[in-house]
C-alpha cells in the first residue's frame, strides 16, 4: 500500500507539473499576442462600419496607444461625430463629448458597452490588458493552418475578478498574430466572436487588416474595423494619454 501512495504522489506531481508547464505556456502566448497587437505604441487611421438589418454607417477614427494599457482614440468623420473622443488610462476611461466639451469618467460596469453604437465595447476599442491578470490560461488545442502552428487558448476569470466574460477563447498563430477571439458570458454562453482576415505589412509588422465583430445570434449584425494606417514602436510622449490632450482639437488636425 506504502509503494502505491508512493507512487500515486510521484504522478501526481507529474501531472501537476505538466499542467503548470502548460498553463505557463499559455499565459506566455497570451502575452505575446497582446503585445504583438499594440506594440510598444501604435499610431492607427481606421474605419469602423457598423451593419445592421435595416442601416449601415461608417465612422473614420484616429488612435494612439502605448504599453498595455494606455490608449486615445477620435473619430475624424462623419462631421456630426467628429471630435468624440475616448480615453484610456491604466484601468481607468474617459469619454469625451465635444458639443458639451466635457469629459465623463466611464465607471468599470461601463467598460462593456457598445462603443458609439457597435458591436466592439469600450473595452475592446482599448484591448485591455485585463486578460492577462484576471484569467487562468490553458492550451486545449494545436492545429497546423497555411503551415503556422495554431494554438487554442481557453481562458477562465478568475474567482471574483472584476470582469464581464467568464471565459474567452483565443486562436493564436505560432508567429503570434491574433485570428480570433471568443467571448462567454457568466454562464459560459457564447455571446460574440471576432475574427481576423486579409493579413497585410503594416510598417514591417504582418497584421489584420480587417477585424470583424459579430453576435452569435444575429449573423446580419456586426461590426467590421478597417485598418488604413498602422504604424508600430514610435515616439508618443506621456502627456498624450491626458485629459487636457482629450479635450485638445489638435489631434483632429
Amino acid at each position: 500500500m506504502r509503494r502505491i501512495a508512493v507512487a500515486s504522489f510521484v504522478v501526481f506531481l507529474m501531472l501537476s507539473s505538466k499542467s503548470q508547464a502548460a498553463d505557463g505556456e499559455a499565459l506566455v502566448l497570451v502575452q505575446k499576442a497582446f503585445d504583438y497587437w499594440r506594440g510598444l505604441s501604435s499610431y492607427s487611421e481606421f474605419s469602423m462600419t457598423i451593419h445592421r438589418p435595416d442601416f449601415e454607417r461608417t465612422m473614420i477614427l484616429r488612435g494612439w496607444t502605448k504599453g498595455r494599457s494606455d490608449g486615445l482614440f477620435y473619430v475624424l468623420q462623419p462631421p456630426k461625430d467628429m471630435g468624440n473622443g475616448s480615453l484610456k488610462k491604466g484601468r481607468q476611461m474617459w469619454s469625451y463629448n465635444p458639443k458639451i466639451n466635457r469629459a465623463i469618467k466611464l465607471p468599470p460596469s461601463m467598460m462593456s458597452q457598445s462603443w458609439m453604437g457597435s458591436d466592439f465595447s469600450n473595452d475592446d476599442l482599448a484591448k485591455s490588458d485585463s486578460i492577462l491578470d484576471d484569467y487562468d490560461h490553458a492550451v486545449v488545442e494545436r492545429e497546423m493552418v497555411d503551415g503556422h502552428q495554431v494554438f487554442t487558448v481557453e481562458s477562465i476569470a478568475k474567482e471574483d475578478a472584476p470582469v464581464v466574460w467568464g471565459k474567452q477563447i483565443l486562436r493564436v498563430r505560432d508567429d503570434f498574430i491574433l485570428l480570433s477571439e471568443q467571448f462567454f458570458d457568466e454562464d459560459m454562453e457564447l455571446v460574440k466572436e471576432m475574427t481576423a482576415e486579409d493579413l497585410v505589412e503594416f510598417s514591417g509588422r504582418i497584421f489584420p487588416k480587417i477585424w470583424t465583430m459579430r453576435r452569435v445570434d444575429e449573423r446580419d449584425r456586426f461590426t467590421r474595423l478597417e485598418y488604413h494606417i498602422l504604424e508600430f514602436d514610435i515616439d508618443i510622449e506621456d502627456r498624450l494619454f491626458t485629459l487636457a490632450s482629450l479635450k485638445s482639437k489638435k489631434r483632429l488636425q
